[in-house]
């Protein structure tokens, strides 16, 4: 059962705003027409039996046909906010799937339900996410978490978790549904280098227990959980906020950085990608997060030895480090990452929100995001959401 339980009645509005009909004949990149009246469970069952193979079918067809290209363009958005004002803006204007609460980000929304309130102001539920990994990297008042590797040090697996509930807890109270931890980096690195603290411990067994422990809290707690950062930043060498790091070729990953993603992919959880030059795995000039076959590996499983992942695919920021920001564009990022495999595109301000939108449009129109590709993200985060639950 998916963990997004705060969403739970914010799923029945979106239901029924969903329900409306468009104009028959309407063009590709409008809703498809819904015939009137409410779907039957025997309407649902002739539908399933006759879509095309491999095609989305049953409640998942119908979810997909009440959305234009746009719209579903718009739900693998992820996009920081100054305050409540401008993440409502985001959601409402342009219907993205997800806002993110940064440092920068004004306090006053964790005051007065505002965040709820904007989860619920799109036509379908927006994630509302944040990095509460403990440590130097706490965005929310009265966390009061220790480091990672702190945490395995001081206290057992089973207190993790406990741990993990209670942060989860605090953020759903706050109207946070989504956390970018655990981070299953594998890391000997000083403590406050890229890494360094933020890994549970520089042994992959040891982060594999903890991060799967503090995930399964999180997931308690009502916040669905996303290991970061694929394939393994723990041996990087040097800091993507920086510029361009590389880490050891993809053969010295699977040894010890990979272990902890073969544990993950099974999980309840979504997975994010940085922005890593991989020897033996990325394409010439693409960082993990931009590349094919990076986003195959993780989908596949095979090539390091774990099981396909069915859960959405997060990028990392693709606005504010320069590993991605000294060639690319935002628009450019953010299309070439969904284009790449990715599920859901993550950059920190609104700024370009409509030409990033516009251009993942243009992607699908062109053909370089195919529409079936689109449609298996917009399910995969819908699912996650708990809005689709077939």
């Amino acid at each position: 059962m998916r963990l997004i339980r705060n969403l739970t009645i914010l799923v029945v509005a979106a239901a029924a705003t969903a329900c409306g009909t468009s104009t028959p004949g309407a063009p590709s990149d409008t809703a498809a027409p819904s015939s009137a009246g409410a779907a039957t469970s025997a309407t649902s069952a002739a539908a399933s039996s006759s879509a095309a193979p491999g095609r989305p079918a049953g409640c998942a067809a119908d979810f997909l046909s009440k959305l234009s290209v746009r719209e579903k363009a718009a739900q693998l958005l992820m996009v920081g906010v100054t305050d409540a004002a401008d993440a409502r803006n985001a959601v409402q204007k342009y219907g993205v799937g997800g806002v993110f609460i940064g440092s920068w980000t004004d306090r006053s929304v964790f005051t007065g339900g505002a965040l709820n309130r904007v989860a619920s102001a799109g036509k379908v539920p927006a994630w509302v996410s944040v990095d509460e990994e403990g440590g130097r990297v706490s965005r929310v008042p009265g966390a009061d978490l220790v480091s990672a590797r702190e945490l395995a040090r001081t206290t057992s697996v089973e207190g993790a978790r406990a741990e993990g509930k209670r942060i989860g807890a605090l953020l759903k109270s706050k109207g946070i549904s989504i956390d970018f931890a655990p981070d299953a980096d594998v890391s000997s690195q000083p403590a406050d280098s890229v890494i360094g603290d933020r890994a549970y411990s520089d042994d992959p067994a040891v982060v594999t227990k903890y991060s799967q422990a503090f995930a399964a809290g999180l997931r308690d707690g009502g916040v669905y959980p996303v290991y970061k950062h694929f394939p393994g930043h723990g041996s990087s060498s040097g800091d993507s906020h920086q510029g361009g790091v590389s880490v050891p070729p993809l053969n010295r990953l699977k040894q010890k950085d990979l272990i902890p993603f073969r544990s993950a992919v099974a999980d309840d959880a979504g997975v994010m990608v940085g922005h890593l030059t991989v020897p033996g795995l990325t394409e010439p000039g693409l960082p993990t997060s931009l590349s094919p076959a990076t986003m195959r590996l993780l989908r596949d499983g095979t090539g390091y030895g774990a099981k396909p992942f069915q859960g959405p695919i997060f990028t990392d920021d693709l606005s504010g480090m320069k590993a991605i920001t000294d060639e690319y564009s935002v628009p450019r990022a953010v299309t070439a990452s969904l284009e790449a495999g990715a599920d859901v595109a993550l950059w920190i301000s609104t700024d370009q929100l409509g030409a990033a939108l516009d251009a993942v449009v243009a992607s699908v129109r062109a053909k370089r995001l195919p529409l079936e590709r689109l449609d298996a993200s917009v399910l995969r985060v819908a699912r996650a959401k708990n809005v689709v639950t077939c």
